[in-house]
């Protein structure tokens, strides 16, 4: 069994640049677009209702900072592997070169739980924003239509228990009977009550379609969606500090509690509701990720994707830090409860917010702002997936279909395709919760690894030319294992479970099937059986950056 810890040799990875048809159309701020597209969005429009209610309260803005420096020592290493290997494939592609092929394979099969559970987060997320929108304009789609199965069947016993209980508030009784009616109003299907998120589907489809005409129309649609959700999030902290009433704050760090729902408890608040919720917000940073996953296709890659991975994190952790205090402050944590008297917030936090303050006409720009905000984050996923897909495809880890690359537009749409089929329909019948905790799971296992391959290879291969060395690369990669491992175990047990799951079944793929297919196992690598001889710089694009 000593060959599965096989590496793919750096002669290999430059062969697979050289005969790559993927097209160098990025420059720095088009990826740093890219980290920004994908990092602005999970956390500040999705997980900032669930992740005060559920774990830290106004004390959010410290798991932003407790996730925020676990990503730095993270995103150093990410940095300094780009440089050297400007390759698709991510955490993946590092791993194969430096440590072995199932420590590769663990890793990219990882990476595909951290996007495909972030791309179905999200587009969930964005059915909440949308359907808010629509009622903005006196629209109004079917509970049955926006909500998925395991949701809606919670919440009906929820409000039938709760209605059995008796002595509610009148808008409480009323919120809980309407939520049974619209229960009892569902279609049924061979005698089950039909439930889906109808819009999350079409958002996804709709996504796919813009992929597939190549990279650089997507990124420009990125380059612009960008633009307009930053200002809003500029406009939600400028506006939103005029709404704050501090009594929200108090207390800021709130008394350890447990919450039960439907019978099923957990620890929520406290110092440990800190690290609880930055792990839970953790996948909201997996955009600088997804800035390596585009290293093909950008035309200075090493330089500009370690630029690209830096200034995206550091931009955008301040940004969640200072939403996430002006959040707490306008609406009262509590007020987050997907049970409660506002039902929807959890879903739009920052809408419902100032839709509380009494500001009707903030939410509507928030909204709009949110809704076309979230389809670059999951543009940027979804296109970050395929990469992934891509590279293990090329190394014969999974199968070819997936590195079948349209000559036309320069993009692999047999992947997209595959990939927009499946991510629709999960989205459409998952509980948001369950998808953000096991993205989380995803993404620290992939930085935990980095971390590990970095120091390794600086080891073994100590003089290999880097444009981007992370400082005192001991203490860096060591902190960042540690803080992500222990992110990892305060996870929910039900992330945990499935994620361990979802690992073991990896094991299984690749001794049935990766291993007999793998190229480097059959004395090949990449799509070629042999570098060619001329060195890599030869054909290095040197191009001025240009966006």
């Amino acid at each position: 069994m000593a060959n599965i810890w096989i590496k793919k040799p750096m002669e290999a990875y430059e062969a697979d640049i050289k005969k790559s048809q993927l097209k160098r159309v990025l420059g720095k701020w088009s990826l740093t677009a890219i980290g920004i597209g994908a990092i602005i969005g999970g956390g500040i429009f999705v997980l900032t209702g669930t992740g005060a209610y559920y774990n830290a309260g106004p004390a959010l803005a410290l798991s932003f900072v407790v996730a925020g420096i676990a990503c730095v020592f993270a995103a150093l290493c990410y940095a300094e592997f780009a440089s050297i290997l400007p390759v698709e494939g991510s955490a993946y592609a590092y791993a194969y070169g430096t440590v072995g092929e199932i420590f590769a394979w663990i890793i990219g099969w990882g990476l595909i739980l951290e996007y495909a559970m972030g791309s179905m987060t999200v587009a969930v997320s964005w059915s909440g924003y949308f359907g808010k929108l629509l009622k903005m304009f006196g629209l109004h789609l079917p509970y049955w239509m926006t909500t998925d199965p395991g949701t809606a069947k919670k919440a009906f016993g929820e409000a039938t228990s709760q209605i059995a209980t008796g002595g509610l508030p009148l808008d409480k009784l009323q919120a809980f009977q309407e939520t049974i009616n619209n229960f009892n109003a569902a279609p049924e299907l061979l005698n089950f009550k039909l439930f889906l998120n109808l819009p999350a589907l079409l958002i996804v489809l709709v996504v796919i379609s813009i992929l597939v005409r190549g990279t650089k129309g997507a990124a420009k649609a990125n380059n612009a969606i960008v633009i307009l959700k930053v200002s809003a999030i500029i406009f939600v902290i400028v506006a939103g500090v005029f709404f704050i009433n501090i009594e929200n704050w108090k207390p800021f760090i709130p008394a350890a509690t447990t919450i039960t729902e439907n019978g099923v408890s957990h620890p929520a608040y406290g110092y440990g509701g800190i690290i609880a919720g930055a792990a839970a917000i953790f996948f909201a940073y997996v955009g600088f990720d997804a800035v390596s996953t585009q290293a093909g296709e950008a035309i200075n890659p090493k330089k500009d994707v370690p630029f690209a991975i830096i200034t995206s994190l550091v931009v955008c952790t301040v940004l969640y830090i200072l939403v996430s205090l002006v959040l707490t402050g306008m609406m009262h944590y509590t007020d987050f409860n997907p049970l409660g008297k506002y039902p929807d917030a959890i879903k739009a936090p920052v809408a419902y917010a100032f839709d509380i303050a009494g500001q009707a006409w903030a939410g509507y720009i928030i909204t709009i702002a949110a809704t076309i905000g979230l389809i670059s984050v999951l543009m940027v996923m979804i296109m970050g997936q395929s990469r992934i897909f891509l590279g293990m495809s090329k190394d014969g880890l999974i199968p070819s279909t997936f590195s079948k690359v349209d000559e036309k537009a320069g993009v692999p749409k047999k992947n997209l395709y595959i990939l927009g089929a499946v991510i629709a329909i999960v989205a459409a019948f998952t509980p948001i919760n369950d998808l953000a905790h096991m993205t989380s799971f995803g993404t620290l296992f992939a930085f935990t690894m980095v971390c590990v391959a970095v120091w390794i290879l600086r080891k073994k291969e100590p003089n290999l030319q880097r444009n981007f060395k992370v400082p005192m690369l001991p203490v860096v990669a060591t902190l960042g294992i540690l803080i992500n491992v222990y992110l990892i175990f305060n996870l929910s047990p039900e992330a945990q479970k499935y994620s361990l799951i979802w690992l073991g079944l990896g094991f299984v793929i690749y001794f049935l099937y990766s291993k007999k297919n793998s190229k480097m196992q059959n004395g090949g690598f990449g799509e070629t059986f042999k570098a060619e001889q001329e060195p890599l710089e030869d054909v290095d694009i040197n191009i001025d950056n240009k966006d």
